[in-house]
């Protein structure tokens, strides 16, 4: 059968028209999609900036479906459902830019990041760490490990914290040495409830090497110290830091006057308080110098003439007065005196020991978190030293 090239002649035009009309079909096409998602993108910039969540979503998820490549959407609407609780949602927007193999790797760094950031908003902490985990050596490094810092810190993880502040450290981006120091104050006071003095003791040694201006470890050591019968090692420990910490005094004025008298240093226990004392008053000063019998009175004759009663140690209490309007020195004073009216006497004590119970706790200076017990680590807001040695009377 011969081939009629005249076919040929036809169909090649017809073909090209074909092919033509194609092209613009998907020109036309592709130019309305592109016109729809911009305007979509734009509308839902507007509700956004106008603080409606609900219609943005909307208007971000009718562009991603016109252009489901784009990955600064994506972005935006994970974001959008993490601002709004829907932590579910954004999982998955980020988990799915995590899935496409055509991301670049500065973009899966950052959806990675934003994933943790989803875990870390629900509190799916475990998820979030391991999340963090894959952050390590990339341009959101440093924040991922103050991310794991603060989940190890609230779990009570010190070693794993221990290991984190390490790494921040080497970075040059801050010094965490006494961060790194209370982690293992930390540690110790768990071995040391479990009566393991040997190697609290080694970690408070570790506390000291790091951090050796910081008033904790040698606190820790010195209350160890005295625990297992060294009370002059413990009164030579609270010496020194008398003198690297002084302004710290009032934490550990009572140990102070504990171990001096345990070693039988009262003397110099005494005159350490009193010489501290005169240049910062405090009223857990003035209760470890009347613990050990001594005055803050710098006249220790005045009132011992013919018809004077002699000075007292408890005398310190009033001497305080003048430094500061102490409720609790004024409660502390009365409670020792005899009056002619006995009878009122306890109601009226009770009423100023109600009175000073607020003024005697230790406040927060980052969240104003108040509590008897003076914090390191404040149980409101997380943070480190943030509590002044002082309390709030005195503040």
């Amino acid at each position: 059968m011969d081939f009629d090239l005249s076919w040929l002649l036809l169909g090649l035009p017809l073909a090209f028209v074909l092919g033509w009309l194609a092209s613009r079909f998907d020109l036309r096409q592709l130019r309305l999609e592109n016109r729809q998602a911009p305007k979509a993108y734009f509308r839902g910039l507007n509700f956004l900036l106008n603080e409606q969540q609900d219609q943005a979503i909307d208007a971000f998820i009718e562009a991603v479906q016109n252009d489901p490549d784009t990955q600064e959407l994506h972005f935006a609407l994970g974001n959008l459902f993490r601002r709004r609780g829907e932590y579910q949602r954004a999982v998955r927007v980020h988990e799915h830019l995590l899935s496409r193999g055509d991301l670049s790797r500065a973009d899966r760094d950052r959806a990675q990041h934003a994933l943790a950031q989803d875990f870390l908003r629900a509190g799916l902490l475990d998820r979030a760490e391991a999340a963090l985990q894959k952050l390590e050596g990339t341009h959101y490094e440093n924040e991922a490990r103050l991310a794991l810092l603060a989940i190890y810190e609230r779990s009570r993880e010190w070693t794993q914290a221990a290991e984190v502040a390490r790494k921040l450290d080497e970075s040059d981006q801050a010094s965490y040495s006494t961060r790194r120091a209370h982690y293992l104050c930390e540690q110790a006071a768990e071995h040391v409830a479990r009566g393991e003095f040997d190697e609290a003791g080694r970690l408070l040694r570790q506390a000291t090497e790091i951090a050796p201006t910081a008033p904790r470890p040698a606190i820790d050591t010195a209350a160890l110290q005295l625990r297992n019968g060294e009370a002059g090692k413990a009164f030579d420990t609270l010496v020194a830091l008398s003198d690297t910490a002084p302004l710290a005094l009032p934490l550990y004025a009572s140990l102070l006057q504990q171990a001096g008298a345990a070693a039988q240093r009262s003397g110099e226990a005494l005159a350490l308080l009193q010489r501290r004392y005169a240049a910062a008053p405090s009223i857990d000063v003035v209760d470890a110098i009347v613990a050990l019998g001594g005055t803050t009175l710098t006249d220790t004759g005045a009132g011992t003439g013919d018809g004077e009663a002699a000075v007292t140690p408890r005398d310190s209490y009033v001497a305080h007065l003048q430094h500061q309007p102490s409720l609790a020195a004024a409660s502390r004073w009365l409670a020792g005196e005899r009056f002619e009216r006995e009878a009122l006497h306890p109601p009226v004590q009770r009423a100023l020991d109600q009175a000073v119970r607020p003024l005697m706790r230790y406040r927060c200076a980052a969240c104003g978190f108040e509590a008897h017990q003076y914090f390191w680590h404040c149980p409101g807001c997380q943070a480190w030293d943030s509590y002044p040695p002082r309390r709030v009377e005195e503040l």
